[in-house]
């Protein structure tokens, strides 16, 4: 870019800031003349606020300052003089002001200062502001303007390069949005504003004093020290109130503190009346569990609301928190000690200036002329008329009492402000930044150079940004990144000494987000040690859930949780999952161990007692027809479906440690196939040995012919076909429902594991096809019941069913009624199955084994074919023989040797064939005919079948 168009732009922008700042003056004058009051006085005429008023001390660099020497007033716009954060604050910087001077800190350059006062009010704060802009505008277009009204607002050329203040943080903001447009920096003091960080927005602000984003934080670890969860909060309608309470509010809430009311006092849009104050403290009275009150605010306002407290009668009700705007002034307290008594507050870490307290009360009138309101202050404090000064709407009450002249100030008469450091460090800030750029800029050579005249406002900011040096108060001091100061504060207690007097007394720190050392606190000497109470409702117990009332998260009531529900959290009270029951403290669910029957259980023990016996028993009556395999009796017996049996039996009585194991998915399968097998096998040999004689005996009715399918091999097929029709059953039924083991609940105590199918009625699909052998095998056996004695292994056959139903009649009812007891119903199915196989042992085999083993001389041929004979045949040679047919399967080689015998004289069935006329009667009155013993005679000759 050529340095015409340099030249150009410069000149299009310079008339461009001309032109908006020639409106602004003018509305700004407007507003100046309409803001005069003329105040008629009882001693005279007098115009109020004295806008022309100004601390002026020359030098070649002259910063501008606010100050908040008045009050706010309403009706007066300025009110009365304020004498810590005004008069000691002025007097502050002016002491520094002299300390950096005659140090000669800046080689040859003295430092002045243009002071205006902004009576706490932020348009007119931004009025006095305009003075220090003028020679910014003069020096942009060599323009001079002035006010068209003959208003006494006094343009005056010189450039200032910087500013001090504003105190209040709604005045800053409106000064440092004007102060931007000439990039002038700014250095407050006492504004804490959290929205001044910004530095979009404020490009060119510092400040020597924390925000309130750190002083939030701190008060809220308060309230948690004092564990307080219900707390109001007052603030005071300002950019430092509406922001600090902003901050406080998020930090409360990530706290899980509540707010129990908010309240907001007037300050931007008026001044609120004493109505207005007593409404606020009958609000907080509605909230009378909310002990603790947070107040974010100003001295006045504070000093109006400790008032209305006092005018409700509600002194001592309440703990205040306070933020650094009225904590540790004397004017929020002043008259109203009681009602402050015990306040903590925050206050931005801040030592004592050194010197100042000696040169401040070494003030006099007289001899402090460069500080214009010096008089007003000296007429305030003792309340007299100094000679010789401008009435004030605020000293004509002092008219009669003039000053003498030998007033003196002593430390009784006056409290220092607590936060006058940062006063100090501010215009240490602007000096050390002077001095480093005259260092760069002029070389170190004494004077103003060219390159510092005048001083930029982005050079001197970047300068600002970087100073580092130890203040008055013998602190290191640096700006953060952003501007702000560090975040250091001292805790203060207002408290009542055993004298009788009051006295703000540090108590603490709070440094790095942490309180330190906070444990010295008194709130009121009568009331007990401790903080009060400030919650809603009590604290439930470890086992009571907290039910909200209103929607309001710090008010609830106590709901037992009891039986087995626990508190998942503070305020959900839920049942346990099934298997689990609530731990003591009811926080969380634990998981009930896990049981089921295994070998240790008494009652599995008793079942395998009785199932050991059973085996070995089936194991002793196995070996002993193996070590008589070949006697009469066990020939008789049918020694193949006998052994089937025994198989059967054996199974039943293995089928017990079996259900009684840990369960899995092996031994769940294992149960789904074996329940149904082993009975099937039992059941299947038995229904084979009964429809074989049924059989007989039936087809003898018609004819002579013998039926098929009834020797030993056909008998194992048949038996073997019904067993295999219950392998299918088990095979689909695994897989249509694979073998697992699950947690099953009895009840919310009881947690078991079980196969799946043990749970509903499952195993009836395995029992299904074994009861309906049962049946079948009790018909056949009602059915060859009066077979004659010869025959009358049915007999034990229908012994043997009959008890078998009684039992499974009796197991059935028990085995759904104990569907909540998996581990019963387990227990009931291992004694059934057990029973039934014992019934079956002891009836089909106990009436053998008594032969074999106490009878041997019974266990030959002739016992077993002739005993009791069935019908008597005239043989050749007077011989008689007999074939007794013990059983329904009896030997083939017993008949047949019995056959043989008898063929010298003719054959078996003619024998009986010629005894036509002969009949065996049964009980019930039915015969067996010639014909059907002629049959049997005539298969045991065929040597193909036994019976």
């Amino acid at each position: 870019m050529s340095a015409d168009s340099r030249f150009y732009r410069l000149v299009a922008l310079g008339c461009t800031a001309v032109v908006v700042l020639m409106n602004s003056l003018s509305v700004l004058c407007t507003i100046a003349k309409e803001k005069k009051i003329q105040i008629v006085g009882k001693y005279g005429n007098y115009t109020w606020p004295r806008r022309d008023l100004s601390v002026s001390e020359t030098g070649q660099i002259v910063l501008g300052a606010l100050h908040m020497v008045h009050e706010r007033s309403e009706d007066k716009i300025c009110g009365p003089i304020m004498p810590q954060g005004g008069i000691q604050a002025l007097e502050t910087m002016l002491f520094t002001m002299d300390k950096v001077n005659n140090e000669n800190l800046i080689p040859g350059i003295r430092l002045g200062v243009l002071a205006k006062d902004d009576c706490d009010r932020d348009i007119y704060g931004l009025e006095q502001a305009v003075d220090f802009i003028r020679g910014s505008i003069a020096n942009i277009g060599g323009y001079e303007n002035k006010c068209t009204n003959h208003s006494d607002l006094e343009l005056h050329l010189k450039v200032i390069p910087g500013v001090l203040g504003a105190p209040s943080s709604v005045t800053s903001i409106q000064v440092a949005t004007l102060l931007k447009l000439f990039k002038i920096p700014q250095v407050s003091f006492f504004s804490t504003s959290p929205v001044l960080s910004r530095r979009d927005r404020y490009p060119y602000f510092m400040r020597t004093i924390p925000s309130d984003v750190n002083q939030a934080q701190a008060m809220v670890e308060l309230v948690k020290m004092f564990k307080w969860t219900y707390v109001s909060v007052v603030y005071e309608e300002s950019s430092y109130g509406i922001q600090g309470f902003n901050e406080l509010e998020k930090l409360l809430k990530k706290n899980s503190i509540c707010i129990a009311t908010t309240e907001k006092l007037l300050k931007d849009s008026g001044v609120a009346g004493q109505a207005s104050y007593d409404t606020i403290v009958d609000r907080l009275k509605q909230k009378s569990n909310a002990r603790g009150v947070i107040i974010f605010g100003s001295d006045q306002e504070v000093g109006e609301l400790m008032e209305a407290v006092r005018r409700r009668n509600v002194t001592g009700m309440f703990s205040w928190i306070g933020s650094d705007g009225w904590g540790g002034r004397g004017l929020a307290y002043l008259d109203k000690e009681a009602e402050v008594e015990g306040a903590v507050t925050v206050q931005p870490l801040a030592f004592e200036v050194i010197g100042f307290r000696e040169y401040f009360l070494n003030l006099k009138p007289e001899t402090n002329t460069r500080n214009p309101w010096f008089v007003e202050y000296w007429e305030q404090q003792f309340k007299c008329k100094y000679p010789r000064s401008s009435w004030t709407p605020y000293n004509e009450e002092f008219a009669g009492n003039p000053c003498t002249g030998q007033e003196v100030m002593s430390e009784k008469d006056f409290d220092m402000e607590a936060q006058l450091q940062f006063v100090s460090d501010s215009v240490l800030a602007f000096a050390y930044a002077f001095k480093d750029m005259h260092q760069v800029l002029c070389e170190g050579k004494p004077g103003l150079c060219a390159n510092m005249d005048p001083v930029e406002g982005e050079v001197l900011k970047r300068f600002l940004l970087n100073v580092s040096f130890t203040g008055l108060s013998g602190q290191e001091f640096s700006f953060l990144a952003n501007g702000d100061g560090p975040a250091r504060y001292r805790i203060l207690n207002f408290r009542k000494k055993t004298t009788g007097e009051f006295s703000w007394d540090t108590v603490g720190f709070f440094k790095n987000g942490s309180l330190i050392g906070v444990d010295d606190l008194v709130f009121r000497m009568d009331e007990e040690p401790g903080h009060p109470e400030s919650v809603c409702s009590k604290d439930c117990a470890f086992d009571e859930a907290y039910k909200i009332i209103d929607g309001d998260t710090c008010c609830w009531s106590c709901v037992k949780c009891d039986g087995h529900r626990y508190l998942p959290t503070k305020f959900n009270c839920v049942s346990c999952p099934m298997g689990t029951l609530p731990s003591f403290d009811r926080k969380r669910c634990s998981t009930i161990p896990m049981t089921y029957l295994n070998y240790s259980n008494p009652i599995a023990v008793t079942a395998m007692a009785f199932a050991t016996l059973g085996i070995f028993a089936t194991g002793f009556v196995m070996m002993i027809f193996l070590r008589f395999n070949d006697s009469p009796i066990v020939k008789a017996s049918g020694r193949e479906l006998s052994f089937v049996l025994l198989i059967g039996i054996f199974l039943c009585y293995g089928m017990t440690f079996i259900l009684v194991s840990k369960p899995n998915p092996i031994t769940c399968g294992a149960q789904q196939y074996g329940i149904g097998l082993c009975f099937s096998i039992v059941y299947s040999a038995i229904l084979t040995k009964t429809n074989r004689i049924s059989r007989i005996f039936r087809a003898g009715r018609r004819t002579s012919k013998r039926p098929k399918f009834i020797s030993p091999k056909s008998q194992l097929v048949i038996c073997g076909a019904f067993v295999a029709l219950q392998n299918a059953v088990g095979i689909v039924w695994i897989l249509l429902r694979p073998p697992k083991a699950v947690p099953f609940y009895a009840n919310r105590e009881d947690h078991q594991l079980v196969c799946h199918d043990a749970v509903e009625s499952w195993y009836m699909i395995g029992f299904t096809y074994p009861i309906f052998l049962i049946i079948v095998c009790t018909f056949y056996a009602f059915w060859t019941r009066n077979i004659p004695e010869a025959f009358n292994e049915s007999k034990y056959i229908g012994l043997t069913m009959y008890t078998t139903c009684i039992i499974w009649l009796a197991f059935v009812p028990i085995y759904f009624s104990t569907a909540d007891n998996i581990q019963i119903r387990i227990a009931t199915m291992c004694f059934s199955i057990s029973l039934s196989a014992t019934v079956g042992l002891v009836c089909m085999f106990t009436s053998k084994l008594t032969i074999i083993i106490l009878h041997p001389d019974q266990n030959v041929r002739q016992s077993i074919m002739a005993s009791k004979p069935v019908m008597p045949v005239q043989i050749q040679n007077n011989y008689y023989s007999t074939c007794r047919i013990e059983s329904a399967t009896q030997s083939e080689d017993t008949c047949m040797e019995l056959t043989h015998r008898l063929r010298p004289s003719g054959s078996f069935s003619s024998a009986f064939s010629r005894s036509t006329s002969a009949t065996q009667t049964f009980t019930n009155g039915n015969s067996i005919s010639t014909q059907t013993l002629d049959m049997i005679g005539k298969m045991h000759e065929d040597r193909d079948v036994q019976l």
